[in-house]
């Protein structure tokens, strides 16, 4: 059985960080390992406090579990300060296997999950990434990407890390259609599904980085990787079990099942 660990926060509703993370291994057969970088009181309403790990304690956590599995991915999501990045960076600048950076900046309810001082020193670690996953919003915090605007993703191009935009609300044919960019420095790929209007949306992110990073391990392309990963997304929010008064959380368990898995 494949390994994949998640370097990334504790969401105290379960829907997102490591717990949509290790949610998301499972359904795809990998074994999910983790270390936590910072606790969070958070439910579908919104984040209500936060609470960083030390940095020699996540050190410790990564540590262990690397020197005991033989990991076949990574998956990060928040690291939330400078000192947190700059300890993470250390560990995996020198690593050669497959890495899914989610740059965590803002949750789905508006949250704040990254400190305005540590944006500069999350950008200096995407170099190590094989491929990074910011939502619109968050592509337009780190690179001052807009829709349309391809050459601002080429800031990142001193590297060969790849960066895949999500969830562009795009009219097609009279319908509208989520639609996923990925830039490789060279061209633009497109990864289309049908939209769906759903307040089920919290941990999508974190679930899908998760979910190609599950695919990555197993052997898949990126590019297959993310079209299983988006399909998963889609089941996943269309068989969500609607609790919580906010955005709620979408069904791993189901999205895995539905989704094509060869």
């Amino acid at each position: 059985m494949k390994v994949v660990l998640t370097i990334a926060g504790s969401d105290s509703s379960g829907g997102a960080g490591i717990q949509a993370d290790l949610k998301t291994f499972e359904a795809f057969g990998v074994f999910g390992t983790s270390a936590i970088t910072v606790l969070t009181a958070q439910n579908t309403m919104g984040v209500q406090g936060i609470y960083p790990v030390s940095s020699e304690f996540i050190n410790k956590q990564i540590e262990s579990v690397m020197s005991d599995f033989e990991v076949s991915a990574i998956k990060i999501g928040m690291l939330f300060n400078k000192e947190i990045i700059q300890s993470v960076g250390k560990i995996i600048k020198h690593l050669t296997i497959p890495i899914v950076l989610d740059p965590v900046c803002i949750s789905k309810a508006g949250s704040k999950l990254l400190e305005d001082d540590a944006i500069e020193e999350l950008q200096k670690i995407f170099c190590y990434a094989t491929v990074l996953t910011p939502n619109q919003y968050e592509a337009k915090e780190l690179f001052g990407y807009q829709y349309g605007d391809d050459k601002s993703v080429q800031n990142i191009y001193e590297c060969p890390t790849k960066v895949i935009i999500k969830t562009h609300k795009i009219l097609m044919d009279k319908t509208y259609k989520s639609v996923d960019m990925l830039f490789d420095g060279k061209e633009k790929s497109t990864f289309v599904s049908d939209y769906v209007d759903s307040d089920a949306l919290h941990g999508t992110g974190c679930s899908y980085s998760s979910a190609i990073a599950a695919n990555l391990a197993l052997g898949k392309s990126l590019e297959e990787s993310i079209m299983i990963a988006k399909e998963f997304i889609y089941h996943a929010i269309t068989n969500a079990p609607h609790i919580g008064n906010g955005k709620g959380p979408i069904n791993h368990k189901q999205g895995g099942q539905l989704c094509h898995i060869d």
